[in-house]
């Protein structure tokens, strides 16, 4: 198959487009003819080797946790999944190896859902790791409830536009920071924007007097110092950008697979109350270009790859394993 890997840590140029081994599909597996596959920073992240004291890499590693697609062959153990069925993926695993940048990949059926019928195969990409983070956090960590005010940063962005729809579709009054250009996308999500930088603070608290019930940090470092600033008395903290949160009394939170929370994410989208902005997308072949556009970090929703689509002929179903 035709795929994107690296060899070794390094910038956008370690990314090499070619000839990879389709990979083997165990009992609990499925093999996705991939269609699209959102980038994340986490991505970039891991090709520089920032993640190297968590996640073993196995050389050569194809990047990519997202992933929207078809089933082409389940695992001998699967019954969740059958031929022909379009799935969505936050396909991390506990090493860096077998990616969705490619024609195809083995996903772990924890790791999928069904992809929202309403969304295209693009937009489909771009929902698993944001979504899953921004509701994993809003739901399960911030317990975000009807009529509490919630400060969302970098609202416009991959995980903070999908956070102020869900903060939105739980009842909670949304104020999520974002740059002047981006403050019309983030009131049609739903948001009440506040352009960053300083004197940040006094902006929110000009919108909420008595501080904010919830604040979701997507920054860190001053950014999370605010937050905690701009906290009511009862307030709740949770960052996915920096450990020192714990020091203000909030939690920490790194985004797991999760298949039942990934089928509510789906649900919503089928429903109207999440949906995923594409900014950009770019061919398979040139996912270098999309991993130096994400790592400038001025994306507005998600920068997506996709694979280019074309129907097996019958007697070339063996190799994919159809």
């Amino acid at each position: 198959m035709k795929g994107i890997s690296y060899s070794r840590y390094g910038g956008p140029e370690v990314l090499e487009y070619g000839e990879l081994r389709l990979p083997k599909v165990g009992p609990d597996s499925v093999l996705v003819k991939v269609r699209a596959a959102a980038v994340n920073p986490v991505d970039w992240k891991c090709r520089e080797g920032y993640l190297d004291g968590a996640l073993e890499a196995v050389f050569p590693v194809v990047p990519g946790w997202d992933v929207s697609g078809v089933v082409v062959r389940p695992g001998p153990a699967v019954a969740e999944f059958a031929v022909g069925d379009e799935v969505i993926g936050y396909i991390r695993e506990d090493f860096l190896s077998r990616g969705s940048f490619a024609e195809y990949v083995a996903a772990p059926v924890r790791t999928l859902a069904r992809k929202p019928r309403n969304l295209s195969f693009e937009e489909a990409a771009g929902l698993p790791l944001v979504g899953l983070t921004a509701y994993q956090v809003l739901v399960k960590v911030l317990q975000v409830r009807r009529g509490e005010t919630v400060l969302v940063h970098a609202a416009a962005g991959g995980v903070g536009s999908i956070a102020v729809q869900l903060a939105r579709h739980l009842g909670a009054r949304v104020i999520g920071t974002a740059s002047e250009t981006n403050h019309d996308f983030v009131r049609a999500l739903g948001g009440e924007p506040v352009t960053y930088g300083a004197g940040l603070a006094g902006r929110v608290r000009g919108l909420a007097p008595e501080g904010v019930d919830a604040a979701f940090d997507t920054i860190g470092g001053e950014t999370l110092k605010i937050s905690a600033n701009l906290l009511a008395p009862e307030g709740r903290l949770a960052s996915i950008a920096d450990g020192d949160v714990v020091e203000y009394g909030g939690r920490y939170y790194f985004v797991r697979p999760d298949p039942v929370d990934l089928l509510r994410l789906t649900e919503l989208a089928e429903a109207g109350a999440v949906s995923v902005h594409v900014s950009e997308t770019f061919p398979l072949e040139r996912a270098a270009e999309a991993h130096r556009l994400n790592q400038e970090g001025r994306t507005r929703g998600k920068i997506v790859v996709t694979v280019e689509w074309e129907e097996e002929p019958e007697e070339g179903r063996g190799a994919t394993g159809y």
